[in-house]
């Protein structure tokens, strides 16, 4: 079940609501955790199980954490802590990458016993398991005290919100919404303005600009142009953005509809003049996660500057391959590494002296090529798309398709390109400080009728940061 749907907005979302808020608040944690399992197991049941099992393990490893602490038993508690990650790490890695390591072991080595096991991905077990890991770490360093009510917990584990596809939440950071949040009027409207705009981002931006991208793809390599490739790159890379900014939107817009507060999840990224700024406004619950349970403890930026790039090297090697099990989405994380190695090293301060126009246009041109190796599975192909953008295969700079695609889906880049920066969003802020806070409904209201208006004739709706 996807957020934008006929289904979840009139049917499962309205349902929700109602059980949520006619129940005393003592129960809506319990009446939440099986809400939140009806909607992960609307299109794998089978999956549940795994969800229990997580959430049990992790409840108990965070009392045996916290229980040794207070013992004076630091030793026994970092036990259980491992334990925990262990059993994170080890479900993550048997169903995303098992069949990923088994296939590249067998291209070495073919008269091995093995074979891929050819198991379905869970939904959101990337995000999900990073979530329940950073339970028992949180109440080992103290950070938050261990969760006794499983069905508070449990409602943490599998909240239906940003279950699927994020944001990734730290439990410290919802550690006191679990029991002490608080629901309102304001915070419901807001909520619901939050999700809409996630909602048309989704439905009118990024499903209008994904069959772009699929068509310029679709197109064999001797039939492009140099501009196509660039243009079918830009649109993929629009996609993504809206697509799953757009849905990390809905999740907090959901998440204030029930009482809590999420992280922002992007803050308009293209508009960086660094890479090292594109990361910290890209995906940031995930950009944070990694910093915190991963750069720091290994040393973050207080060492020496070799040890530095290694912590970097580390950070994206892991970065890439949490997105995907696949030699592509490694290099792509790579890439980043490099630049961001660059950017340490002295190239940051030449950006903040240059000239906005050229630190942008430097952050652009790096983003759109290492996404290619996101867009694109398979070393070759990726290569030869990426040659393409520079006319190595003897392209032509321009064609015929090109010149249709800007006729047809020019109006719509113009957009996609001003919704992309921060123009909208100050838009609503002069509406508001006009005094004519009645239009927000109104474009609401107006953006849910145009939205499903799309839902319901269109075919095309993908999410898609489901395949991680």
């Amino acid at each position: 079940m996807v957020f934008s749907s006929i289904l979840f907005m009139f049917i499962y979302l309205p349902c929700v609501l109602g059980i949520y808020y006619a129940l005393p608040k003592k129960f809506r944690n319990g009446a939440l955790f099986i809400l939140n399992l009806i909607f992960y197991g609307w299109g794998e049941p089978v999956y549940i199980t795994i969800m229990l099992l997580s959430t049990v393990i992790d409840y108990t490893h965070g009392i045996l954490v916290e229980n040794n602490k207070a013992k004076g038993n630091i030793k026994r508690a970092k036990l259980w802590v491992s334990s925990s990650v262990f059993f994170n790490l080890a479900l993550l890695i048997f169903f995303k990458y098992f069949d990923f390591i088994v296939g590249n072991i067998l291209a070495i080595a073919p008269n091995l016993p093995l074979k891929p096991l050819g198991i379905p991905l869970p939904i959101g077990i990337s995000f999900y398991t990073f979530q329940t890991m950073s339970y028992t770490i949180d109440v080992f360093r103290g950070d938050a005290k261990a969760q006794r009510n499983i069905f508070a917990f449990g409602s943490f584990v599998t909240l239906f919100p940003q279950l699927i596809a994020g944001p990734i939440i730290k439990y410290k950071d919802v550690d006191d919404q679990l029991t002490h949040r608080t629901e309102s009027v304001e915070k419901f409207a807001k909520g619901v303005e939050t999700f809409m705009a996630g909602l048309c981002k989704k439905a009118l931006l990024a499903n209008n600009i994904g069959p772009l991208w699929d068509s310029i793809y679709a197109t064999n390599m001797a039939d492009q142009s140099v501009l196509s490739l660039w243009l079918g790159i830009i649109a993929f890379v629009l996609q993504l953005y809206f697509d799953f900014s757009g849905y990390s939107d809905m999740a907090r817009g959901l998440g204030r509809m029930l009482g809590f507060e999420f992280m922002e999840n992007f803050n308009y990224p293209f508009i960086s003049k660094s890479i090292t700024e594109f990361w910290r406004r890209w995906h940031i619950s995930l950009g944070s996660w990694f910093r915190e349970y991963v750069y720091i403890p290994l040393g973050g930026n207080r060492c020496s500057k070799a040890r530095n790039f290694f912590n970097i090297f580390v950070v994206w090697a892991t970065t890439g391959i949490w997105h995907g099990a696949s030699w592509n989405f490694l290099i792509w994380g790579l890439i980043f590494a490099v630049l961001l190695m660059f950017e340490k090293g002295f190239l940051l301060k030449k950006l903040q002296k240059a000239p906005g126009f050229i630190a942008h246009a430097y952050t652009l041109f790096f983003v759109l090529l290492s996404f290619v190796f996101f867009a694109i599975e398979g070393m070759g192909a990726g290569l030869e798309y990426m040659g393409g953008m520079f006319g190595l295969n003897g392209l032509p700079l321009i064609n015929a398709d090109f010149l249709y695609n800007i006729r047809n889906y020019g109006a719509l880049l113009v957009l996609l390109l001003v919704s992309a920066t921060p123009v909208v969003k100050n838009t609503f802020f002069k509406i508001r400080e006009n005094k004519n806070e009645w239009l927000v409904p109104v474009l609401c209201a107006i953006g849910l009728i145009i939205s499903t208006a799309y839902l319901v004739d269109a075919s095309y709706n993908p999410f898609l940061y489901f395949r991680f």
